[in-house]
């Protein structure tokens, strides 16, 4: 069964690029419009993974992580930071928050690929595609 991940982006071109590569790799996909949508599709169909934004209007990236890792339910689904919040700081803050990985955008999707894989798959012995 594929692995099902969440693609949580206000901006249409980064979702449809996230998308497009985690679906040529066999992973399922959905999306949401910012952190309120995301919390209300986590809670009625958990994904396996989450690829977040930061910046997004009515619930940003961080209140999203806040509120997964407050649940029993699920603070222990993986989220990455996809954010063009590149600072030092803003990644150090990101994790002290949470996250398992951050990547700033502009990024690579292969590299995104790897670490979703690795996130999925870090208990298996083999790696897919890896």
């Amino acid at each position: 069964m594929s692995k099902r991940i969440l693609v949580v982006d206000d901006e249409p071109s980064i979702v449809r690029l996230v998308q497009g590569n985690l679906e040529r790799h066999g992973f399922t996909t959905e999306t949401a419009g910012n952190g309120v949508e995301a919390l209300t599709r986590i809670l009625t169909n958990r994904p396996d993974l989450i690829i977040s934004d930061i910046v997004m209007p009515e619930m940003d990236g961080l209140e999203l992580l806040a509120h997964i890792r407050d649940d029993p339910e699920t603070r222990d689904l993986p989220v990455i930071f996809l954010s063009q919040k590149s600072a030092d700081h803003d990644v150090m803050n990101g994790y002290l928050q949470g996250a398992d990985m951050y990547l700033s955008k502009p990024f690579h999707p292969s590299e995104l690929i790897l670490i979703v894989k690795r996130l999925l798959y870090a208990d298996e012995p083999e790696m897919p595609g890896v």
